[in-house]
Formats: structure tokens, C-alpha cells, sequence
């Protein structure tokens, strides 16, 4: 099987996974989730026109000339339904959110008046109609469409949905993921410690990832490299939407991922990508009519998607990044799937052998030119720190032989969760 560019493998992942099922969740379990469904105002916001400052209601007719003396007729507050008519050469005193009186269609500030008497103001500005008065309305109108399927449930999202009096909705399923690690060379976390293993941090690092998209995985364990073994354990993990392979994707005579995979029905989309790290990466599909052979469960109603992942800790992670994370928040309903890119000055040069994406991890510092670019030192995919330091992945063309200080050159973000909808990478 040929390599394939990211780019294509990513289209590969992209068009085999779909959108998951809907269901119900409360409002206060809905932050980070998806809508399935359109939302519609229940009423006009605001239900009447309303002042946008503490001042007085006034009609703009009586201000042509100034300076004017007005009658203050009414104090209204906000939660207060206006008692009277503003007639010529009237106002009424008002705060901010409260209802504007019939006859005025203005809002003077009261830092534009002066006071002569309890019940007299003298106003020394001129204003036009609609001046600080919010019209019935201008947020929102009964019936209309204020958040459409596939919005993304932010903490504005929710102050809307809280407004329109929706206390449950309907959103995309989150997947549920499981984790296996394999390698008769891994030492569990809670084993003894053994100076001849490897601790798995890649179960632990994959399911940080996962958590970062609000999805808590299944952690499975580890698998040794005996075929029976980790057939047990694969015909576990395929009950789930996405199970996430560590180890065992290469083509040594032990690495026996890809031949169980297989057998267990598992159709292989591709099982080399032309990247660095990271390129022993395999992919496929267990279409959800096709039983999991002997396993006592009823079939799956969609398809179970496999990622086997690298088993060097910074491939495995950079891999998550790039393929794993964004077929995640589709299923989700996210459009937004790939990380944030930002542009910055390198900070020094870089070598590197052409015919291969390569990810380099970076710390990010600004000054005025912008963000500067800096390797956090060795790019070993076995280096784990590397990736720890890192602020972003740093996009190297495969056809680059190297960049020299000061060019400007394309990372991915990896501190926070803001995405965006293309990947703006260049191979």
C-alpha cells in the first residue's frame, strides 16, 4: 500500500466518517455540544421598544430648539409598565431596559440635562427620533430562527437558549471511544516499576486528547503481543464507535495489529501516511452490519472506525492531532475540525529531509513583529518533553529541504480548543 500525502488521508478519514445520532441533554449538561435541531424565539426581545440609558423619555419634536424646559410626569423603572402619555412639552423620567412611554420616541441621557425642580428639567441637546431606545424586537422575533442545527453550544449559545426558555435540546451523540495500548514491552501505570519496560503514556496522553474534546474515553488496557490476546481485546474495543490501536501498526514479524484487524473483518482505508513523525498510521472501517465474529453482543447501527497509531509517544500524539481529532468533532456535528493555524517568524533555521510533512513541535513568544517560532529541542518521536513544551506543530512542505531564521512559516495551535475549517497546511 502506497503512502498517501496528509492531506488525502485526511479526506480519506473525513469522507468515511458521518455524523452521529441526536440525543436529549439538559441545558446545564450542554456546553461544547452540537444542536441537531433549529431554535426559534418564543416572543419578541425586547417585547416593547426599551432605553438603552438611565434618562428621560421625551419626544424629539420638542427638542428643535434648545435649551427646552420639560415636565417630568413619571419615574419607570425597569420591571415598570408606563402609567401615562407623554404630551407636548413632557417626559418622563427613565432607567435603562425600561419600557418607553406612549408619546416619546426618544431617550435624552441625563448627562445632556439640568435639573431645576423636582417635577423641571431643562434639556440642552438636540436628538432625533429612536435616539438610545432599543425597538421591540431588535434581538430577537417570535418565531424566527435564532440558532440553527450545527451551531456550536458556547456560553453565548447558551444565554440564547436560556432567553428562549429551552431547558433540554437536541445534540449530536458524542463517540464513545476506547483505548488500547499493545507491546509485550509496556509497563502498566499502577505495575511495579521494571528498568527493562516502557511506561504506557500512550494511553494516558490519547486520553487526554480525547478528553479535550469533551468525550470520556474507555481506557481498555494493554495487549501483548500474542495474536489470541490482542484479538480478545480488539473484538472489545470494535463494540465501540472509534477504537484507538497504540503499537503494533509497523510490518515486523511481531507487530500482529494489522493481520487481526483484518481478520476480524475490518476493512483498511490506507496503513501509511508520508508524514514525520508518524507515518506508520494505519485506518479502517467495521462496517455496523457486519457482526464482530463469536462476541455475544447484537451488531453495531453504524460503523466502528480503527486508528492504529503509532507507538512512539509523539507520533501517537501528532497522529491524534491530525486525523484522529478531526473524525471525532465530525461525528460530533463540529464544521470547524482542524486546529487553529497562526503564521510566525522562525526564530532559527531548520534542516530537514524532503518527501514527508513534517510536524515540528515548537514554543511560541510574541514581539512586535508577532509570534517567533523556536524548537523545543530534539524532534525524536521517542521524546516525549518535546511534545509536553510544545505550544504548536510547526508545518514543514515535504518538499523543504530546510528553512532559514527569520522565515515565516505556519503552526498549529495545540493550547486551547479553538478550531477552524480548513487545515492551511501546505505539503
Amino acid at each position: 500500500m502506497e503512502y498517501l500525502r496528509v492531506s488525502e488521508a485526511q479526506r480519506v478519514v473525513l469522507e468515511s466518517v458521518a455524523l452521529l445520532n441526536a440525543e436529549s441533554v439538559m441545558l446545564e449538561q450542554s456546553l461544547g455540544r452540537v444542536l441537531a435541531e433549529d431554535i426559534r424565539a418564543n416572543r419578541d426581545l425586547p417585547p416593547y421598544d426599551v432605553s438603552a440609558m438611565d434618562g428621560y423619555a421625551v419626544r424629539s419634536a420638542d427638542l428643535v430648539q434648545v435649551p427646552v424646559t420639560l415636565e417630568v410626569i413619571e419615574d419607570i423603572r425597569a420591571g415598570d409598565m408606563p402609567g401615562k402619555i407623554v404630551q407636548p412639552g413632557q417626559c418622563a423620567r427613565i432607567m435603562t431596559g425600561a419600557p418607553v412611554p406612549q408619546g416619546a420616541d426618544a431617550v435624552m441621557r441625563v448627562e445632556d440635562t439640568q435639573e431645576i425642580s423636582a417635577n423641571l428639567i431643562q434639556v440642552i441637546t438636540t436628538i432625533k427620533d429612536g435616539h438610545d431606545v432599543r425597538p421591540q424586537g431588535e434581538n430577537m422575533r417570535n418565531g424566527d430562527v435564532v440558532l440553527t442545527a450545527g451551531t456550536e453550544i458556547t456560553p453565548g449559545v447558551i444565554g440564547i437558549l436560556a432567553t428562549v426558555k429551552i431547558t433540554q435540546m437536541q445534540v449530536y451523540r458524542r463517540p464513545r471511544v476506547a483505548i488500547l495500548s499493545t507491546g509485550n514491552e509496556l509497563e502498566a501505570i499502577n505495575d511495579p516499576v521494571d528498568m527493562n519496560k516502557i511506561p504506557d503514556s500512550n494511553t494516558y496522553a490519547l486520553m487526554a486528547q480525547v478528553q479535550a474534546l469533551g468525550i470520556t474515553p474507555t481506557l481498555l488496557g494493554i495487549a501483548r503481543d500474542d495474536p489470541a490476546e490482542l484479538e480478545r481485546y480488539l473484538k472489545l474495543g470494535l463494540e465501540y464507535d472509534v477504537l484507538l490501536v497504540s503499537g503494533g501498526t509497523s510490518v515486523g514479524v511481531h507487530d500482529y495489529v494489522r493481520p487481526t484487524i483484518e481478520k476480524l473483518g475490518v476493512a483498511m482505508k490506507f496503513w501509511r501516511v508520508a508524514m514525520k513523525p508518524g507515518h506508520p498510521l494505519a485506518f479502517g472501517v467495521l462496517h455496523g452490519t457486519e457482526k464482530v465474529p463469536e462476541m455475544d453482543v447484537a451488531p453495531r447501527c453504524a460503523d466502528a472506525f480503527v486508528f492504529g497509531l503509532p507507538g512512539n509517544p509523539v507520533s501517537s500524539m501528532v497522529c491524534f492531532e491530525e486525523f484522529v481529532a478531526p473524525a471525532l468533532r465530525r461525528m460530533m456535528g463540529h464544521s470547524r475540525l482542524f486546529r487553529r493555524t497562526v503564521s510566525a517568524r522562525l526564530a532559527h533555521s531548520l534542516k530537514m529531509r524532503p518527501g514527508r510533512t513534517e510536524f515540528v513541535r515548537v514554543q511560541l513568544t510574541h514581539d512586535d513583529t508577532g509570534y517567533v517560532a523556536s524548537s523545543t529541542g530534539t524532534q525524536s518521536s521517542g521524546v516525549l518533553l518535546s511534545m509536553a513544551r510544545a505550544d504548536g506543530l510547526l508545518v514543514m512542505p515535504s518538499d523543504s529541504t530546510g528553512l532559514a531564521a527569520g522565515a515565516e512559516v505556519t503552526v498549529q495551535l495545540l493550547d486551547g480548543t479553538a478550531y477552524q475549517n480548513e487545515t492551511n497546511i501546505r505539503e
